[in-house]
């Protein structure tokens, strides 16, 4: 559980304009950890429903019978970007990272660097 608080720290400090994040199973809809500003935003209803958009997507690849794997998601609204980033390591199978960020603060390729680095190096 350290790991997980320790990764979730180094992205909110790491990444400008991260106004939450959290490390999401999506098997059971739950945060296993979250970190960032609930007055802005409730993470744990955000990675219950960020849940289904990844269970849709993943459905949607195997009914096309598509290869490869979701590299990340991105969600553009007008004031935040919303970053879903699975986690591919060891014991990482029905995770994901979920990064919200402000779009006036936030340089959007850099985060999506930072937060691929971070789940590269997150063991669970």
């Amino acid at each position: 559980m350290a790991q997980m608080e320790a990764a979730l720290t180094d992205a909110m400090a790491s990444i400008e304009g991260s106004i939450g994040v959290a490390l999401v199973d999506y098997t059971s809809g739950m945060a296993l950890a979250t970190l960032g500003d609930n007055n802005a935003l409730d993470l744990n209803v955000a990675a219950a429903g960020n849940t289904d958009v990844v269970r849709a997507k993943l459905r949607t690849m195997e009914m096309l019978e598509l290869q490869g794997a979701i590299e990340d998601m991105l969600i553009t609204l007008t004031a935040q970007y919303h970053l879903i980033r699975p986690v591919t390591g060891k014991n990482g199978a029905g995770l994901f990272l979920y990064l919200v960020l402000d779009r006036k603060r936030a340089n959007l390729a850099l985060a999506r660097r930072r937060l691929a680095l971070l789940e590269a190096d997150l063991e669970v």
